[in-house]
């Protein structure tokens, strides 16, 4: 199978290295960088560009890249995709993203559906990308009443074997109202709890707590603010949960109310998870 990226940062690049490592796949490979282009080559993650004579001859495409980036990408070489490829993207929202590109793909008439796979590192760009960073995660794909099985047979082979455990069905809607809570939250509380006064001051002070409160604080703030804001309405509301969960606590602290703040801290509706990767680690033919 002919495989195209289009993206070779940490997502795209770690799906190339990926592909090169556990299949005999042909991997063409396109960033607007030329030294990701070069170094990719060099490492020997693609085989090649992906460009005018390479995207036709593709039957999997996978667009690694912002959301609307990937929606602008896509509309300006629908055309030269073929009418047998399938088309993934894989960003971090899936509304904005599934809504403008299936009816460019219905026009044009190659098979696409909505990816998100569930794995990621503190750093981005290509060269922190892995071939293993998918090993054991969950991959999302959003299916609609287009879908055909053969379609999703053919992408549970192709993800399972490039090291993900599992294939995840989720709805546009679904995904991103559980992302909202499950990713976007997490990186919005450890920014801003980063910016306390007391971050500078911690030396000494500060063991596995502190780092995993303050893991996810780094990124890339270009792409997880258009992130944000795609998903502004799931996490307005997943926010205002957290903070009137804040709220009480300061309250019990404030009034000195021992039992109150025995009672919150005991409290655990939902028993809290380890790291993704720790939760799918399934039959290889698990798909749910």
């Amino acid at each position: 199978m002919k495989v195209g990226i289009v993206g070779l940062g940490l997502m795209g690049g770690s799906m190339a290295k990926s592909v090169k490592a556990r299949t005999g796949h042909t991997v063409y490979g396109a960033d607007l960088d030329g030294e990701t282009m070069m170094m990719a080559r060099m490492c020997g993650a693609i085989d090649g560009a992906l460009d005018e004579e390479t995207l036709p001859q593709c039957d999997l495409v996978l667009v690694a890249i912002r959301p609307q980036a990937a929606v602008d990408w896509v509309r300006a070489h629908a055309a030269q995709l073929a009418g047998s490829a399938i088309l993934v993207d894989l960003c971090g929202v899936k509304r904005a993203v599934v809504e403008q590109i299936t009816p460019v793909a219905a026009e044009h008439g190659f098979a696409y559906i909505g990816g998100h796979p569930m794995a990621g590192r503190e750093r981005g760009g290509f060269t922190s990308s892995t071939d293993d960073l998918y090993v054991g995660a969950s991959m999302i794909l959003t299916p609609d009443e287009r879908t055909d099985m053969k379609l999703l047979e053919t992408l549970q082979a192709f993800f399972l074997d490039v090291g993900f455990a599992r294939l995840t069905f989720s709805q546009p809607e679904e995904h991103d109202r559980i992302i909202a809570f499950t990713s976007q939250l997490a990186h919005i509380v450890s920014s801003a709890y980063v910016k306390s006064p007391e971050a500078q001051r911690r030396r000494g002070f500060s063991a596995g707590s502190f780092r995993d409160m303050t893991r996810v604080a780094r990124l890339d703030e270009d792409m997880w603010t258009e992130l944000f804001l795609d998903d502004a309405d799931y996490l307005t509301h997943e926010l205002e949960v957290l903070i009137s969960h804040l709220e009480e606590y300061r309250e019990a602290l404030g009034n000195r109310d021992a039992q109150r703040l025995h009672d919150l801290l005991k409290e655990l509706p939902v028993r809290p998870g380890r790291h993704h990767r720790a939760d799918h680690r399934h039959a290889r033919g698990g798909v749910d």
